[in-house]
C-alpha cells in the first residue's frame, strides 16, 4: 500500500512535469524558437541526449540504493572533461526538481522528521554556499587541480558503495550519538563543492548510525532539497546559466525516471547494484586522475 501511493504521487509530479514540458515546448514552437532549441541539443556533440541517459540510469540507481543520483552524474561529467563548476552547477540546477519530487514523496507518506531536518538543513546551507563559492574560484582557475581532488573523492565514494554490498544490518540496540550540525555542515560543503555526496555521507552515517531508516531518508532527502536550492541560486549568482543542454537532460532524465523509482527498488537486486555501480563509479574515478595528471 506505502509504495502504491509513493507511486500515485511520483507519477502526478510526472504527469504536472509533463505538461509543464508540453507547454513550454508547444510555446517555443508558437514563438518560432524550435529552431534554437535544436541547436541547444545538438550542442557539444548532441551531449543533451548522452545526460537524458545519464539522469535516467542515475535516478534508477537512487531509487533502488537510496544515494548515488549526484556521484553518477559527477563521476560521468568528470569523465567527459567538464569543468569542475559547471559539473556541480549543472547537477545542483537540474537536482533542484528531482529533490523536490522526492522530498513532496516522504512528506505526504509521513517519512520526515521537523526536528531532523532542521538539525541537517541549517548548517547544510552554510556548507552548500561555502562549497559553491570555493568551487567556483577554484573550480574556475584551478581547474586541473580541482578536477584530481573531487576525482579521488568519487574513487572513495565508489568504494564506500561497493563496501556497502558487504554490510550487515545494523543493531537499533547500539544507536550512536551523531553530531547533526557538523554532519550537515560537512555534507552541505562535499555536496556543493564535489557535485554530490549528501546521500553517501549524511543518509549513510544515519543509518549506520541506527536511526530510523524512513526517518533517515526522508530527512535527509529534504534536507537535501534546501541545500540544492542553496547551491543552485549561489551557482546562478556567480556563473549564471551555463550549458542547458546537461542540465535539461540530466532533469528530463531523472523527472521520467522518478515515478517508477519505488516499483524498481523492490525488484533490483540491490546488493549485486552496489558492487557493479561501486566498481564502475571507481573504474571512470581512476581513468579521470590518470587523464587530470598525466595529460
Amino acid at each position: 500500500m506505502v509504495i502504491s501511493r509513493k507511486i500515485q504521487i511520483r507519477l502526478n509530479v510526472l504527469f504536472i512535469a509533463i505538461a509543464i514540458i508540453s507547454a513550454a515546448v508547444f510555446s517555443m514552437y508558437q514563438l518560432g524558437y524550435l529552431d534554437e532549441l535544436s541547436d541547444i541539443l545538438a550542442k557539444d556533440n548532441y551531449i543533451f541526449y548522452w545526460m537524458l541517459l545519464v539522469g535516467v540510469f542515475a535516478e534508477i540507481v537512487a531509487g533502488s540504493m537510496g544515494m548515488g543520483y549526484g556521484v553518477i552524474c559527477t563521476t560521468t561529467l568528470l569523465f567527459l572533461n567538464i569543468p569542475p563548476h559547471i559539473v556541480s552547477a549543472s547537477i545542483h540546477s537540474a537536482e533542484s526538481f528531482t529533490t523536490a519530487a522526492g522530498s513532496i514523496s516522504h512528506i505526504r507518506l509521513k517519512n520526515v522528521s521537523k526536528g531532523l531536518v532542521k538539525k541537517l538543513a541549517i548548517p547544510a546551507i552554510i556548507g552548500a554556499i561555502i562549497g559553491a563559492l570555493c568551487l567556483t574560484y577554484f573550480g574556475e582557475y584551478y581547474a586541473k587541480v580541482t578536477k584530481t581532488i573531487i576525482a579521488f573523492y568519487t574513487l572513495y565514494l565508489g568504494f564506500q558503495i561497493f563496501r556497502n554490498a558487504f554490510k550487515k544490518k545494523q543493531n537499533k540496540a547500539l544507536k550512536r550519538k551523531t553530531n547533526l550540525t557538523r554532519l550537515g555542515l560537512l555534507g552541505g560543503f562535499i555536496d556543493s563543492f564535489a557535485g554530490g555526496g549528501w546521500g553517501p555521507l549524511v543518509t549513510g552515517t544515519l543509518i549506520k548510525n541506527s536511526f530510523t531508516p524512513r526517518f533517515a531518508v526522508g530527512s535527509s532527502t529534504v534536507a537535501k532539497f534546501i541545500l540544492t536550492i542553496t547551491a543552485a541560486i549561489t551557482f546562478f549568482f556567480t556563473l549564471g546559466i551555463q550549458h542547458w543542454n546537461i542540465i535539461l537532460g540530466l532533469l528530463i532524465g531523472g523527472i521520467i525516471t522518478a515515478p517508477f523509482s519505488a516499483m524498481l527498488t523492490a525488484k533490483l537486486p540491490v546488493k549485486n547494484m552496489f558492487l557493479i555501480i561501486g566498481t564502475l563509479v571507481m573504474v571512470m574515478s581512476c581513468i579521470t586522475i590518470y587523464k587530470s595528471v598525466f595529460n
